[in-house]
């Protein structure tokens, strides 16, 4: 007892440490946990915990992470990616596959161990790329996006390479009866390993089906069950059983359990328990993948490093300068270009963690030796060390590059004005114009300072500098304005400044933006009771001439649209109310019943409407 305890001490303070140094001085907390893991390397050696041991339980983050994912996918949005998951994914596996082996047999390899080699170094980390594009908020952008399809992918691919591995068996250099020695794919049992191909690949598929069957109808009554219970515990509990009881299964029919957890994120991505399953599972999966990170980096034995660092130096450099070009020519391919293109090619050049159970299956399979594995896992330990230095890279250079024109300091404000808007786009530009020309003075800030010069070229003063820093707003008299207009684009910026004056200048009146419907109900929850729906008066507009076109007169059409209006405003405070932030519109069946109540009492009453005003005279 006391000897686990002094290691799980030893662990956290090593990453309580060194995470924040490292974020601290930009390195990100992805190195900073790998620096803690190689700081206490000697202490562990030295203690003889096995690391090794220690990591295998460690991944089992990296199956959370893929989980929590899913639940953010919805499998519409999946389904959109299936070009760059089947392209970007599917060619990268196979042409870094062949560049490394043909580098590989250059070095004497023989062709077996070369494509051993090359399929091995092929994949990239899933726990290190996620968490540091998660991290920078990139993991939605169009490289991010791009670099997680290619990651799925890998994880897919997974299966076939297991399956190839055993075919490339050289028991005469390497042991006989080796071939047979390896104990499945993941380090534990392999139901399947001991079937015919086609039965295997049959338990398989039966194996992904049962998740799906899962998450469509198991869990929500499972949940529904719990949460009667109002036991919190409880529920943490039932959701860490889901994921381990799903990866359990991967396992046993030799799929990878990452990509098992990530098909029942998926399934459950438009269940109304989705968020409580991610808030649950967080705490855990960010302990777990910290854990993952330490464990790589106490790992690496530089007793062997520096016996044949030539070796490892060169063959890591040629994975990263490999697998770069080859991200590259097929990032450029699939049609990413600046910034997008960089940060896909910088995200995945490293080998993944996955490489660390392939190499010790291949050598359990007589594919290569113990000493060519050695070398093999220095190479993905350095490689995994690298990629935060490449992210960095992106950052300080890439990034800075291409955005150089939005890296300018905020304008100083020199003016207090009662009105304060806050972009100047195709609405708030409209709206300083309206506010203007009827003899009110404002103030307003935007981000976009290419748009900014073309609009000061027509002579409208704009400030630069984005409105959602309290700093710029003190600057520019938020304490003693009367209103302020939020014509942000962006919800997550709108919902951030809406939120920030509310809480801390309840006397300011404040004019919101909204993208849709479910972002009314969301500003609305926090409090802000003027919100205009961006379409909503385009829609009732095209509905108005809609109704000329079918043969209204101009003031029957304007009183139709009218009386719809009024029916469909005095039901938003209602509906608000049932309203539950960050839950979407359909998933929240008290809300949904409510809106369908709503529409039996009040349609016939509008249609009674529309009819009367039909029989008016023309």
């Amino acid at each position: 007892m006391t000897s686990f305890l002094i290691l799980a001490f030893l662990i956290l303070a090593a990453g309580v440490v060194a995470v924040p140094l490292a974020t601290r001085f930009g390195l990100g907390s992805v190195l900073g946990y790998l620096l803690a893991g190689m700081a206490i390397s000697p202490l562990l050696a030295a203690g003889n915990v096995d690391v090794e041991a220690l990591q295998v339980f460690a991944e089992f983050g990296v199956v959370m992470m893929l989980f929590i994912i899913g639940l953010e996918m919805e499998p519409q949005r999946l389904w959109a990616m299936r070009g760059k998951l089947l392209g970007l994914g599917g060619g990268q596996v196979l042409l870094t596959t062949l560049a490394l082996m043909g580098i590989a047999l250059l070095d004497g390899n023989s062709w077996q161990t070369a494509l051993a080699i090359g399929m091995v170094l092929a994949l990239s980390s899933t726990a290190i790329i996620v968490q540091t594009l998660t991290e920078k908020n990139l993991m939605k952008s169009e490289g991010g996006e791009a670099s997680f399809s290619v990651l799925l992918v890998q994880d897919v691919a997974v299966i076939p390479i297991l399956a190839l591995l055993p075919l490339l068996a050289m028991p005469e250099l390497y042991g006989a009866g080796a071939a047979h020695g390896g104990e499945g794919g993941h380090g534990g049992i392999d139901l399947t390993a001991s079937m015919p191909v086609w039965l295997a690949a049959l338990c398989r598929l039966a194996a992904v089906a049962v998740v799906i069957g899962i998450g469509i109808f198991a869990v929500r009554p499972l949940f529904r069950y719990i949460a009667a219970a109002n036991l919190r515990e409880l529920f943490t509990a039932a959701a860490l059983g889901v994921v381990i009881g799903i990866a359990l299964l991967m396992s046993l029919v030799g799929l990878s359990p990452a990509l098992g957890a990530f098909v029942a994120g998926v399934v459950l991505a438009t269940s109304e328990y989705r968020h409580e399953l991610e808030s649950d599972i967080n705490p855990f999966k960010g302990l777990l993948l910290g854990l993952f990170f330490i464990t790589v980096g106490a790992g690496i034995d530089f007793v062997l490093a520096s016996q044949m660092w030539q070796s490892v130096l060169f063959w890591a450099a040629v994975t990263i300068a490999a697998k770069f070009a080859v991200l590259f020519a097929v990032g450029w391919f699939y049609g990413l270009r600046r910034q997008a293109l960089w940060l896909f090619a910088l995200s995945l050049p490293q080998a993944g963690e996955f490489a660390f159970v392939l190499i010790s299956f291949a050598v359990a399979n007589a594919v290569f030796g113990q000493a060519q594995a050695d070398l093999l896992l220095l190479v993905v330990a350095l490689t995994m060390l690298v990629t935060p230095l490449l992210f960095i890279f992106y950052d300080k250079g890439v990034a800075k590059f291409y955005c150089k024109g939005q890296e300018r300091e905020p304008d100083a404000i020199d003016e207090e004005n009662p009105v304060i808007i806050a972009g100047r786009g195709r609405v708030g530009g409209i709206v300083d114009r309206m506010l203007q020309l009827a003899g009110y003075s404002t103030t307003v800030i935007d981000y976009d300072s290419a748009q900014l010069e073309i609009v000061r070229k027509f002579g409208f003063r704009t400030y630069f500098g984005d409105a959602t820093r309290p700093d710029l707003l003190v600057s520019a008299g938020i304490e003693n304005a009367k209103l302020l207009v939020v014509a942000l684009d962006e919800r997550e910026q709108i919902d951030k400044l809406v939120k920030h004056v509310l809480q801390n200048y309840p006397e300011v009146h404040i004019t919101a933006r909204a993208i849709d419907r479910n972002h009314v109900y969301d500003l609305w929850a926090f409090g802000c009771r003027d919100i205009i729906r961006e379409t909503y008066d385009s829609s009732l507009r095209i509905g108005r001439s809609a109704y000329e076109a079918l043969g209204m007169s101009r003031d029957q059409a304007q009183a139709a649209t009218d009386a719809f209006e009024k029916n469909d405003r005095a039901a938003m405070p209602e509906v608000a109310s049932l309203y539950r932030v960050g839950v979407p519109f359909h998933e929240n069946e008290e809300l949904m019943a409510r809106v369908r109540e709503l529409r039996e009492e009040w349609d016939p009453i509008l249609r009674e409407q529309m009819d009367e005003i039909l029989n008016r005279e023309k």
